[in-house]
C-alpha cells in the first residue's frame, strides 16, 4: 500500500508586525485584554501590495527546499484559502507559474481555517490512489485586508502568513487518516458576506469585513475539536498517549488549551504560535508545524495530530507519523 509523507515544510511571515499596543492606539482595547482572551501579542500584516500569493510563493520554496526536490518534480499543487489575490485563475495555478510549472492540476480550496487540512486530505488522496507522485500543498491569507480595523472583537484576532508541506510517496505511513467536516447551521456565527455574484462589497464597504458571534464559535469550537479527537484516535485504534505533538489551528489559546486537555496532553506537547502569529486561518497550521520542525522540537518518527475549525462552520484533522 502506498502512503504519503511529509519530505518538507516552509513558511513565510511578512515583515511588518503590529502588536497589541499599536491596536490599542486606534481601538478601545489593551495589551491585557487581548492577552487574557485570546493568548495573542502581535500578528504580522502584509505590506501594500503584497498578496497571498506572494506569501505563498515564499513558503512554497522553502518547503520545496527542505523537501531537496526539483520544483519541475510536483505534479499536483492544493492551496487552501480565504483571501484569493482574484477571482480565476486560482491561487494554485498562480503559484504554479511562479514557480515556473505548466501542465500539473493546481487548485484552490476555499474552507475558511480548515482549508489547509482539506487541501492536505485531497493531495494525500491523489498520491494513494497513484495519481501524484509529489504534491505542494499550502495555506496562505492575508486577513488584514477583510479585517474591520475599528472593531475590536475581530481584528485583534487576525493575521497574514503562509505555510507549505512538500508531500512524497512512501510504503510506510506518513499520513494515517484525514477527517474532514463542515456544518452549515452555524454558517451565520462567523462570515464574511462579500461575494461577487451576490454583488455586494468593494473595499471601504462593511460588507467586505469578516463577522463573528465570538461568544458562540468559542463554544461550538470547543465542543467541534473535542469530538473530532475522539474520531480520530478511534478510527486508528489508538490511545491519546500514542500522540507525540499536537498541532493545533491558531484561533485562541484558550481553545487550544482545551483541546491538549482533551489529549491529557501537556503544553509543552503542543506547538503554539498563536501569541506571535494572531489567527493566519489557512495558514495557521501549516505555518505552527514548520515553526515546530524547524526549531527541532518535532523530529521524525514522530506521531501529529493536526486540527483545525473555521468559518461555515469546517473543521478537520490529519493524523500523520512525520
Amino acid at each position: 500500500m502506498m502512503y504519503s509523507r511529509i519530505a518538507g515544510t516552509g513558511s513565510y511571515l511578512p515583515a511588518r508586525v503590529v502588536t497589541n499596543f499599536d491596536l490599542a492606539k486606534t481601538m478601545d482595547t489593551s495589551d491585557e485584554w487581548i492577552r487574557e482572551r485570546t493568548g495573542i501579542v502581535q500578528r504580522h500584516i502584509a505590506a501594500e501590495g503584497e498578496t497571498t500569493v506572494d506569501l505563498a510563493e515564499h513558503a512554497a520554496r522553502r518547503a520545496i527546499e527542505a523537501a531537496g526536490i526539483d520544483p519541475a518534480e510536483i505534479d499536483l499543487i492544493a492551496f487552501g484559502t480565504t483571501t484569493p489575490d482574484q477571482v480565476f485563475p486560482n491561487c494554485g495555478v498562480l503559484l504554479q507559474d511562479r514557480l515556473g510549472l505548466r501542465g500539473c492540476p493546481a487548485m484552490g480550496l476555499e474552507a475558511a481555517c480548515t482549508g489547509f487540512i482539506y487541501a492536505l486530505s485531497i493531495a494525500d488522496k491523489f498520491i494513494r490512489l497513484g495519481d501524484a507522485k509529489c504534491a505542494l500543498v499550502v495555506g496562505a491569507e492575508t486577513l488584514s485586508r477583510i479585517c474591520d480595523w475599528t472593531d475590536r472583537g475581530t481584528a485583534i484576532l487576525f493575521g497574514d502568513g503562509a505555510g507549505a508541506v512538500v508531500l512524497k510517496p512512501d510504503s510506510e505511513a506518513g499520513i494515517i487518516s484525514t477527517h474532514l467536516h463542515a456544518d452549515s447551521t452555524y454558517k451565520d456565527l462567523l462570515y464574511c458576506p462579500a461575494g461577487v455574484s451576490k454583488g455586494i462589497g468593494r473595499p471601504g464597504d462593511p460588507a467586505m469585513h469578516i463577522k463573528m458571534s465570538g461568544n458562540e464559535t468559542f463554544k461550538v469550537a470547543v465542543n467541534t475539536l473535542g469530538r473530532i479527537v475522539d474520531e480520530t484516535l478511534a478510527a486508528n485504534s489508538l490511545d491519546k498517549s500514542a500522540i507525540d505533538w499536537l498541532v493545533p489551528h491558531q484561533a485562541n489559546i484558550r481553545i487550544i488549551q482545551a483541546t491538549a486537555r482533551k489529549l491529557d496532553m501537556p503544553m509543552e506537547r503542543v506547538i503554539v504560535t498563536v501569541d506571535t502569529h494572531g489567527n493566519t486561518s489557512a495558514a495557521s497550521v501549516p505555518l505552527a508545524l514548520d515553526a515546530g520542525v524547524r526549531s527541532g522540537r518535532i523530529k521524525r518518527g514522530e506521531m501529529l495530530l493536526l486540527e483545525a475549525f473555521g468559518g461555515g462552520f469546517t473543521w478537520g484533522s490529519a493524523l500523520l507519523r512525520y
